[in-house]
C-alpha cells in the first residue's frame, strides 16, 4: 500500500468548520458544553471529543486592520511518532497507509503518549481511563474514502492522496502563493501525514512548533538504552544456559563432594 497525505492550504480556507463537525459525525464524538470565550474558536482546545479543532487566531495585516487566520489542528501522523515509541501495550500504531492509529482496547491509559507528543495531541478521557485522538479515518481511508473532513470541505481546502503526489503539489502551492509562503511537515519527524501550506511564517500560528521532534528522553529509553538492556539479558541467558552445558546443573541434595574424605 502506497503512504497517503492529507494537505491543508490555509490560504483557501474560509473558517466554516465543515471539517470538524463532519470529524464529530462520522466518528460520533459526543457534543460538550462550552461557552463563549470571546472567539470564534470553539472549544478552546483539542479534547477527548474532539479530534479535530479549527483554531482562529485576529493579527495585524501590517496596514492597520485585522487579518484573520483559520488553522486545522489535528493528529499530524508522523512517521517518527514519539507516541508509538512510547506506547507500552501497541496500542498506537502506524497503519499500512503511514498513519498513526489507536487501539482501544489495549490502551491503559498511562498518558505517556500525551507527554511525549511534540504537537500536544492526545487527549486523556478519565471517565474511562483511555486516551483518544484523529486516526485519519482509517476505516474509510480502508475502503478507498477520502477521510470525513476533506469530503465536508467546499474550497478544496484540505486535500488527500498519494504522499509523492500530495507533497510535489504542496510545494508547488507554496511557490504559486511566493512570499513567506512555505510546506510544514516533510522537514521532521521523519515526515508527517498530515501537511500544511502556510501562507505566513511558523512563528505567525499559536501552538505550531517551529522544530517539533520526538523527546531525547524518549530517544535516549527505547533507541539506545532499552536496545542495550535486551542485549545485556540475552547476555545473561547466554551465558547460564553455557554454564550450565559446562558445569551441568547444581547438585543440591548434600551428596556431592561435601561428603568424601571422611577416614577409614
Amino acid at each position: 500500500m502506497s503512504e497517503k497525505v492529507k494537505l491543508f492550504d490555509l490560504s483557501k480556507c474560509i473558517g466554516c468548520r465543515s471539517c470538524q463537525l463532519a470529524c464529530k459525525q462520522w466518528n460520533q464524538l459526543p457534543a460538550s458544553q462550552t461557552v463563549n470565550w470571546g472567539t470564534y474558536q470553539n472549544p478552546p482546545d483539542l479534547q477527548y471529543n474532539t479530534w479535530l479543532l479549527m483554531r482562529f487566531q485576529e493579527i495585524s495585516d501590517g496596514n492597520g486592520g485585522v487579518k484573520w487566520i483559520f488553522r486545522k489542528d489535528a493528529c499530524m501522523h508522523c512517521t517518527d511518532a514519539a507516541c508509538v515509541k512510547v506506547c507500552p501495550t501497541g496500542a498506537l500504531f502506524h497503519t499500512k497507509y503511514g498513519t498513526v492509529s489507536l487501539d482501544v482496547s489495549k490502551c491503559i491509559g498511562c498518558k505517556e503518549c500525551v507527554i511525549a507528543c511534540p504537537f500536544d495531541v492526545p487527549r486523556y478521557n478519565a471517565e474511562v481511563n483511555k486516551i483518544a485522538k484523529c486516526d485519519m479515518c482509517f476505516s474509510r481511508i480502508d475502503a478507498t474514502l477520502e477521510p470525513a473532513c476533506v469530503k465536508a470541505c467546499p474550497t478544496d481546502a484540505l486535500i488527500f492522496g498519494d504522499k509523492k503526489e500530495i507533497v510535489e503539489y504542496a510545494h508547488a502551492r507554496a511557490e504559486e502563493l511566493g512570499g513567506d509562503a512555505s510546506v510544514y511537515g516533510d522537514q521532521f519527524v521523519g515526515g508527517t501525514h498530515l501537511m500544511f501550506v502556510l501562507p505566513d511564517k511558523v512563528p505567525v500560528y499559536e501552538k505550531l512548533p517551529e522544530n517539533p521532534r520526538v523527546p531525547v528522553s524518549v530517544i535516549a529509553w527505547k533507541d539506545w538504552l532499552k536496545p542495550l538492556s535486551l542485549i545485556a539479558a540475552g547476555g545473561v541467558l547466554a551465558g547460564s544456559f553455557l554454564h550450565y552445558i559446562i558445569h551441568g546443573p547444581k547438585d543440591t541434595s548434600g551428596n556431592g563432594d561435601a561428603g568424601k574424605g571422611g577416614g577409614e
